[in-house]
Formats: structure tokens, C-alpha cells, sequence
């Protein structure tokens, strides 16, 4: 997800996040992966009030500086 000046407000982010996981949970997806940058605060913050975890990374992304994983229950 990325959004610039003028995006969702007021938890905006959150359903946009809480959508994109039911719409993978109901494609038979069971882990989602996120990555984002170190300069982003609030996507850190977001996906680990979500319930996403840090992990090793799974990608080269030059720009990534934290890796996320979450398990969709099911």
C-alpha cells in the first residue's frame, strides 16, 4: 500500500489493510508478506497494531527495511 499527501484519515489505512485480508483470506491465501521503509513510522506502526510480525527478509527490495508476515486465520 502506499499513499501520498491526501490519503485515508482517521483509521482509513486500517480498513483499507483489514480489506486487502479478507479478500486474501476468502482467495485461500494463508500468510500475508509486507515490506516497507525504514522512514515510514506509521506503516511500521500500522502492521504491528495489525499483528503482523518481523521477519528475516524474503526479498532484495533496496529500498525495504522491515519485512512483515501475518497468518490469515482461517
Amino acid at each position: 500500500m502506499w499513499g501520498g499527501q491526501g490519503g485515508p484519515r482517521l483509521g482509513g489505512w486500517r480498513r483499507i489493510l483489514n480489506e486487502l485480508e479478507e479478500h486474501a483470506k476468502k482467495r485461500g491465501v494463508r500468510d500475508i508478506h509486507l515490506e516497507t521503509n525504514a522512514s515510514l513510522i506509521e506503516a511500521i506502526s500500522l502492521y504491528r497494531s495489525a499483528g503482523y510480525k518481523e521477519v528475516a527478509p524474503f526479498n532484495s527490495e533496496p529500498y525495504a527495511h522491515h519485512w512483515f508476515e501475518k497468518r490469515i486465520k482461517t
